[in-house]
């Protein structure tokens, strides 16, 4: 029994001290703030920070495992949808929304990803930490570009620029929506923007898409 209790205090202190890093490194940066600060904010020891954490980017690191964030996990199904009546940019598509309904949900996702984003600087101490970004990027984008040749070949289409360019442009619009809502939530409604740009990207790719998804009823008026 007092294993036990030793265990889940264990257990409650790293999970104070990742709620303490969270939130010191939305508001200062990560660069910015120090382990004893982390320590301070948690009522825990700067020791207890060494017990459960190596350094400063291992508990970077586990504060972003604590979630899964938009465009790491990945439609990976769709990359799998080999059937003909499969429709891989369906599943792509179905992965974006709930990504993007999860940061507009989800305060610790979208604090999470603000941190991840807009708070870190790649140093020689956080090279792990760039790691992880770059890598699930890359499977991100991997998952993309299979997932657009799998349509073109069901849809019998030729992709007007290569497969992987054509997924780097998708991640990019993708990520680059979410970073600029990041900036300004007000600005625009980040679902239905994505929904309606996903679809214009693919168009120009040759995908039969329908223009109007997430737009309404309302007219939309171009001035030319």
């Amino acid at each position: 029994m007092v294993a036990r209790r030793t265990k889940e205090e264990a257990l409650a202190t790293r999970n104070r001290l990742l709620d303490a890093a969270e939130l010191l490194f939305q508001a200062q940066g990560v660069s910015q703030t120090s382990l004893q600060q982390i320590a301070q904010q948690a009522g825990a020891t700067r020791g207890a920070i060494y017990w459960h954490f190596k350094d400063k980017a291992a508990l970077f690191n586990a504060m972003m495992e604590r979630v899964i964030l938009p465009l790491e996990a990945g439609p990976r199904a769709a990359a799998a949808a080999v059937g003909i009546d499969d429709d891989p940019l369906a599943e792509i598509e179905e992965g974006m929304v709930h990504a993007l309904t999860l940061m507009t949900t989800d305060p610790q996702v979208r604090r999470v990803f603000d941190v991840a984003t807009h708070k870190v600087e790649y140093t020689h101490d956080m090279a792990s930490v760039q790691q992880r970004h770059l890598s699930a990027r890359n499977a991100c984008v991997s998952d993309f570009e299979k997932a657009l040749r799998l349509a073109a070949r069901r849809d019998h289409i030729k992709l007007p620029v290569p497969g992987d360019v054509a997924a780097q442009g998708l991640h990019a619009l993708i990520s680059g929506l979410i970073q600029n809502w990041l900036l300004d939530p007000t600005a625009f409604d980040l679902v239905p923007t994505g929904r309606r740009t996903f679809n214009v990207y693919l168009a120009g790719l040759g995908f039969a898409r329908n223009l109007a998804a997430g737009i309404g009823n309302e007219a939309e008026e171009v001035a030319v």
